[in-house]
């Protein structure tokens, strides 16, 4: 077994190597933390530019903000969003979301932001719809929580080079993160974007390893995986 510290170290210079190569990626994209959150429910099972299409519809339909949208009808909103995909889904998603954000918050993401991390990461996780990847993404990117999201770039990236195994669960791979790196919210902001920059371009399904950051690194074990 790798010693906790070597894994620490691992993570290190993952990120040294992938910064170096990437340099930073001002993640998240949006606005407004509100803006973010919907983002973050849209992008699920989807890529980023067809968010930004949906997102740019609720812009010009006047839809981005608590209020608004709690109160647009399902089926307007569902055209709205309907680049996004799954859009009827989608709808009832946010909708489940916007009734916590505007019940339990008044509508106010700075209200939501003050919630102590492991109540509000329940209350989210409460949400029909919303899984850990969604609502630690809500947690980082849009309320400022030190949580490390983990999809699949990074679960891919970490089996294919031997730090851990690609079936263990989220918390295994998420509590890794915060105890080799403490709870450092810029670090886990850039770092996780590192990983979605280096999954896109390199290590895809099919990995193209030559010209990656991390080439040269535990290759053999890079180049057997077949995740």
């Amino acid at each position: 077994m790798t010693p906790k510290k070597d894994l620490a170290n691992d993570l290190i210079y993952i990120y040294e190597r992938l910064f170096a190569f990437f340099g930073p990626q001002h993640w998240w994209p949006g606005g407004t933390p509100f803006e973010v959150a919907v983002g973050a429910i849209l992008t699920q099972n989807t890529n980023w530019g067809n968010v930004e299409r949906a997102i740019g519809n609720l812009k010009a339909a006047g839809g981005l903000s608590a209020g608004r949208l709690r109160d647009m009808p399902d089926d307007e909103v569902a055209a709205l969003i309907r680049p996004a995909g799954y859009f009827n889904v989608k709808t009832r998603r946010l909708k489940a979301f916007l009734r916590l954000l505007v019940e339990g918050h008044g509508g106010s993401m700075a209200k939501m932001k003050r919630l102590e991390l492991t109540a509000l990461r329940q209350e989210l996780l409460s949400v029909n719809g919303i899984g850990p990847e969604t609502a630690d993404s809500i947690l980082l990117y849009a309320l400022d929580k030190p949580v490390f999201v983990i999809d699949a770039y990074t679960k891919r990236v970490l089996s294919r080079h031997g730090v851990m195994g690609h079936d263990e669960p989220y918390e295994a791979f998420q509590g890794l993160f915060h105890r080799s790196l403490g709870r450092d919210v810029a670090l886990f902001n850039e770092y996780h974007a590192l990983f979605v920059a280096v999954g896109k371009d390199f290590c895809k399904p099919r990995p193209r390893c030559g010209g990656c950051p991390l080439e040269g690194w535990r290759p053999a074990r890079c180049q057997k995986a077949g995740r």
